[in-house]
């Protein structure tokens, strides 16, 4: 996977709130393996990735400023893309160009920009207040995208996830829940779980797995996303790319966290899908470049 130098980084596309000053360290890609944040692999079990993750939070938090002043001089400068918050800027511009073409091509229906809130340690929602250790999140009640980018590392070192790749399928997975909220999905679903609390767990598998299938759409299409000028941010995505989100699908599988966090295998439990479900539908998206292919509600009727 390789990104377009030449591409320019928007970062108004994001919200700094990293510490007073707006942008917290610069984490160089390939850094080194010290101060691994010490996130709980039994949160995850619910939480990674989640749209309905949102649900543990209660009330409302208050609303932050973000700073970017700091992100937007990281973002200019000629080193920017060995920067992680800057590369993971590009990678919010990739995703939200692709939906801006293919919410209109295939669900007949324009795309509504989200940003991407980058913290540390906790932050303030509209969904509530929420620390790291719910891992990287969507909120329909105010339409941001949240993560903590140390969540990363977690990824990398505690659910064996390593691949660069595994980086920006977390955010397409995320933006996949803001696009079921647009289409009004998220909504369909939250009221037929609340209509029949019995199915609240199958209906949430669906609902994440297609989130992955999304993901995978965007994936497809990646190389053909381009900034504001015209210029194609990435020049190359490779099969070995695709592995790495395939890899990623697997490790954050509901049955391998619980596997992982020393529980047994419990389905009734699950709220993302298993490895091989998210993998699967990862794949679809993938394989078809079409995110009408990810009808997982009615497949599983």
């Amino acid at each position: 996977m390789e990104l377009n130098e030449d591409a320019r980084i928007d970062t108004s596309q994001v919200e700094d709130r990293r510490g007073s000053g707006g942008g917290g360290i610069p984490i160089p890609i390939g850094g080194g393996r010290g101060g691994v944040v010490g996130l709980i692999i039994a949160v995850l079990v619910t939480l990674v990735g989640g749209g309905f993750g949102i649900s543990q939070l209660t009330g409302g938090g208050g609303a932050e400023q973000g700073d970017n002043t700091a992100l937007e001089q990281r973002c200019d400068a000629t080193d920017a893309l060995r920067q992680l918050d800057c590369r993971n800027t590009l990678y919010v511009n990739s995703i939200q160009a692709y939906w801006q073409r293919a919410m209109p091509q295939h669900f007949d229906q324009p795309y509504q920009e989200s940003d991407t809130v980058f913290f540390e340690q906790a932050v303030n929602s509209a969904c509530g207040r929420a620390d790291s250790g719910m891992g990287p999140f969507y909120c329909p009640l105010d339409d941001l995208v949240y993560i903590d980018l140390s969540f990363y590392r977690v990824l990398a070192e505690q659910l064996g996830a390593p691949g660069e790749f595994a980086q920006p399928y977390v955010l397409a997975h995320e933006y996949g829940h803001h696009v079921q909220d647009l289409l009004g999905t998220e909504q369909r679903v939250r009221d037929r779980r609340q209509a029949n609390p019995d199915e609240a767990n199958r209906l949430s598998v669906l609902l994440e797995l297609q989130a992955d299938c999304y993901a995978g759409a965007w994936a497809r299409n990646a190389t053909g996303t381009a900034d504001d000028r015209g210029v194609k941010i990435f020049t190359s995505l490779t099969e070995r790319d695709i592995q790495e989100g395939l890899d990623t699908a697997a490790a954050i599988g509901d049955d391998a966290i619980q596997r992982r966090s020393g529980g047994r295998i419990d389905e009734s439990q699950f709220t993302h899908g298993s490895s091989a479900d998210r993998q699967k539908w990862f794949g679809t998206g993938y394989a078809s470049g079409d995110p009408t292919s990810c009808d997982t509600f009615g497949t599983a009727r």
